[in-house]
């Protein structure tokens, strides 16, 4: 308490010392006094407040003391009281036994008597109920069951209450009622028929699926009471609890997959679509039964059935047990995209669970699946397996159908443009669009699978505007795929080697004239290159129902074909010329015949630039042509400007089928184009540079030369 007193005193002294720092703070010191003061009352009215509080609650708390001391007096005097009268009366209770005894047996009796007139009409009871079953009097049958079957529990209960020992007495009362049970079986059975054939029941007789429905409800209700009794007595009536309710809900779960299964009798060794007609009995089964749920049955049924719900769930089940069975055979592609199809796409569809009459009932969304996704995996797995196995002898089969057809004597078809067209390429993109469009029915993921799948194998078989038009139609990626180059790379080298094979057969039949070109025969007036110009329009009026890339191509290649073996004529020097007549004459000839090449490919190419080839022809004829020996070399370089790609051995050839060039012009011209040979960019399509001379290369001739000049000069 000192302490306290202190640590206050501290406190007091250093707020004070704050308070008066400063001298002109002593004229306050009154003002600060009186404002402690204040503060010093209001804190001891609360003090004096709160301890008077307290003492108030102690004071009333002793005085409820004293008030419960007192009642528990009070209690213990009455329980002493009561203990006193309860001794008192032990013999009294004791002598009452004979009393209760009477009571339980005049109870016993009463009961007898209440139903001695159904004792003694228990024949006539069971006959009449037999009849009125017969008759599916269901309602009466059960009220006069209930008679029965309330008589003989009640008989039976009184008995276990009197003596539930005397066993001898209860199977006389069992006995006597025993073809109550077999009543009671006859009008279950009546009951599981009626519910068995609900779905025509009730749109033939509601009424009758009602009098069942309440029957049942009404055994529901006897099952709950002898329940109970059970619980308090320990008895319970033979056959009970019936539990018809429950046995009801099997029966209807039995009943639909009975109606699913009942449905399912084609076979494939019937019918190839099978699978197809299976399902499509499925569909409109289980729709028209929901529609009929909807509207009728829940009309018969309690609301606290959740009728519409309950059905859904027994059809839903029922046709995802049947799918499942049909996933686990051994089916066949075409099947399985059928299956596939249904169960991911149909079933949901508005042509069933999805239709307009159900989905007011139930969110679709929240529906299972009716195949486990591994099952649904597996399924597509082996559809591409089969499918890849089945494409490859498609394809094999069209490609020896169509190398048949080639054979024919009759002439190829034609599209609409009129070009010669094979249907191989027709077949093999109908066979793919036809497995896209089964693939599509799926979902899109499967397929753009297929899709690739066939882009994999179409690569020898279909044309450009084909494959275009497959991944535009089932490709929803714009983006090029990893087939994309493989098949182009395919299709060009298919065109280049078609092209190839016609022009070898064009070249063929024009050797012979080839042949002839720069040769004593060519000089004195032969037809060869007239021969040669007729022979390739022929050709390529047959070829104009070839498409027009192709067409092209094979028009540049001919062109240039045409022109390299004219050269290859030149190089090959069949032909000397011995005088500036030959010369000129041959020259003449060559540029007439260049300017014929020129006229047929213009119009071949419908007037496109072909100049530049044919002028390779011409350029030669002027190095002929020339007159004077003097100016051979400018004729020379101005050959090799144009046409860069000419090598040594073709000048030197040329020079060889001219005639009169010495060895010294022939070896100052080579020597003067090499120091001052144009570079070759690459950017104009070559024509020397395929054209060989089989002759001595230059450099081994220019050796030649210098050692013989050397011997000379010896």
């Amino acid at each position: 308490m000192e302490e306290t007193n202190r640590e206050a005193v501290a406190t007091a002294v250093q707020r004070v010392a704050g308070m008066l720092q400063r001298s002109d703070q002593l004229d306050k010191v009154e003002q600060y006094r009186r404002r402690e003061a204040r503060k010093k009352a209001s804190v001891e009215a609360r003090l004096k407040a709160a301890i008077q509080s307290q003492l108030d609650g102690v004071r009333t708390g002793l005085s409820q003391l004293h008030n419960a001391l007192r009642d528990v007096k009070d209690i213990q005097n009455s329980l002493a009281d009561v203990s006193k009268d309860w001794r008192q009366s032990i013999n009294t209770i004791e002598n009452l036994k004979d009393v209760k005894d009477a009571v339980v047996q005049h109870s016993q009796l009463a009961s007898a008597v209440e139903n001695l007139k159904n004792i003694f009409s228990v024949p006539e009871i069971v006959a009449d109920t037999q009849v009125l079953i017969e008759q599916a009097e269901l309602l009466e049958a059960h009220r006069k069951l209930m008679d029965l079957e309330c008589s003989r529990d009640d008989l039976m209960y009184e008995q276990y209450r009197m003596d539930s020992k005397n066993t001898h007495d209860m199977n006389l009362i069992r006995n006597y009622f025993g073809a109550v049970q077999g009543l009671s079986d006859d009008l279950a059975k009546q009951l599981w028929m009626v519910l068995q054939r609900a779905m025509g029941t009730v749109r033939r007789d509601p009424t009758m699926l009602v009098s069942v429905v309440r029957i049942i409800e009404r055994e529901e209700k006897i099952d709950r009471r002898m329940l109970d009794r059970k619980k308090q007595t320990g008895f319970i009536p033979p056959s009970r609890p019936k539990s018809w309710k429950e046995k009801m809900f099997e029966v209807l779960e039995g009943t639909v997959t009975t109606r699913i299964e009942g449905s399912q009798s084609v076979t494939r060794e019937a019918d190839k679509m099978w699978m197809v007609r299976l399902l499509e009995i499925t569909r409109k089964y289980v729709l028209d039964d929901l529609i009929v749920v909807k509207n009728l049955m829940v009309q018969c049924f309690p609301p606290h059935y959740n009728t519409f719900d309950r059905f859904l769930k027994l059809y839903h089940n029922a046709v995802s047990m049947r799918v499942q069975e049909l996933a686990a055979e051994d089916l066949e592609a075409n099947e399985i995209v059928s299956l596939l199809t249904w169960v991911l796409n149909t079933y949901k569809s508005v042509e069933m669970m999805g239709h307009p009459d159900l989905v007011t009932e139930y969110d679709i969304h929240l529906m299972d699946p009716l195949l486990p996704q591994k099952v649904v995996d597996e399924l597509l797995s082996k559809y591409v397996q089969t499918f890849t196995s089945n494409i490859t002898g498609w394809l094999r089969k069209a490609l020896e159908t169509d190398k048949k057809d080639w054979f024919k004597e009759t002439e190829p078809e034609a599209d609409q443009d009129g070009y010669y067209q094979t249907t191989l390429p027709a077949i093999v993109f109908q066979m793919f669009e036809q497995n896209l469009q089964v693939a599509a029915q799926i979902d899109e993921t499967f397929k753009e699978e297929v899709l690739k799948l066939c882009l994999k194998q179409m690569n020898s078989f279909l044309i450009r505007e084909s494959i275009n038009s497959l991944k535009k139609k089932y490709l929803k990626s714009t983006e090029p795929t990893q087939n994309d180059a493989a098949i182009e790379r395919t299709l060009n080298d298919v065109a280049k080697d078609g092209c190839q094979f016609l022009l070898d057969e064009v070249f063929l039949d024009l050797e012979h004239h080839l042949s002839e070109l720069l040769t004593r025969k060519w000089l004195t007036g032969t037809h060869a290159v007239d021969t040669i110009c007729v022979t390739v329009e022929d050709y390529f009026n047959d070829f104009a129902k070839i498409k027009k890339p192709f067409n092209t191509e094979m028009t540049s290649e001919a062109h240039r074909r045409v022109v390299v073996e004219y050269i290859k004529a030149v190089m090959q020097k069949r032909i000397t010329f011995k005088n500036a007549d030959e010369r000129r004459e041959g020259a003449d000839r060559m540029i007439k015949e260049a300017e014929q090449f020129k006229f047929l490919f213009r119009k071949l190419t419908a007037g496109e630039e072909t100049d530049r080839l044919c002028d390779a022809i011409a350029a030669i004829a002027e190095v002929f042509k020339l007159t004077d020996p003097t100016l051979l070399y400018l004729e020379v370089s101005t050959l090799v400007s144009k046409y860069p790609d000419i090598r040594e051995e073709h000048i030197v050839a040329l020079l060889a089928v001219r005639g009169d060039a010495s060895r010294e012009m022939k070896q100052m011209i080579i020597e003067t184009l090499n120091q001052n040979k144009p570079s070759y960019a690459g950017n104009t399509q070559p024509i020397f540079k395929d054209i060989t001379i089989p002759t001595v290369t230059m450099t081994s001739m220019s050796s030649s030369m210098a050692a013989t000049a050397n011997k000379l000069l010896k």
